[in-house]
């Protein structure tokens, strides 16, 4: 699935949003929230957005991206965010969010940490 501002890859155990604009702001944000709460409303708990593209995000794109991470806790999933650019990693950190977002340099490693929090889960069920 594809928009204009955005890729949606639906896998097996998650989901990659791709954004594909370089602004996350006030005009990209409330698409994102609806993509975030269609994608959770659907199953699928375990989300990774993708920010290789962006280069800027203001404070709606992190109430967005709050609302994806809230969205996966409440469901027991997990939410992760990749590929940030420098400006948007500063404003994260600048944020205290990079205490509580889950973030990896690559999608590979997002991919990673979303199997291995599954395999986890599953663990903790077995006990």
């Amino acid at each position: 699935m594809t928009s204009s501002n955005f890729e949606i890859e639906v896998k097996d155990k998650y989901v990659v949003l791709r954004l594909l604009s370089e602004k996350l702001d006030g005009v990209i944000s409330p698409e994102l929230k609806t993509h975030l709460v269609e994608i959770n409303s659907q199953g699928h708990q375990n989300i990774i957005i993708d920010l290789a593209h962006t280069r800027y995000c203001d404070s709606s794109g992190l109430s967005a991206i709050l609302v994806g991470n809230r969205l996966c806790k409440n469901t027991g999933g997990t939410f992760v965010i990749c590929q940030l650019q420098p400006m948007v990693m500063k404003l994260i950190s600048i944020s205290q969010l990079n205490n509580i977002l889950n973030i990896t340099p690559t999608l590979q490693e997002a991919v990673d940490y979303v199997l291995m929090e599954i395999m986890e889960k599953g663990m903790k069920d077995s006990e």
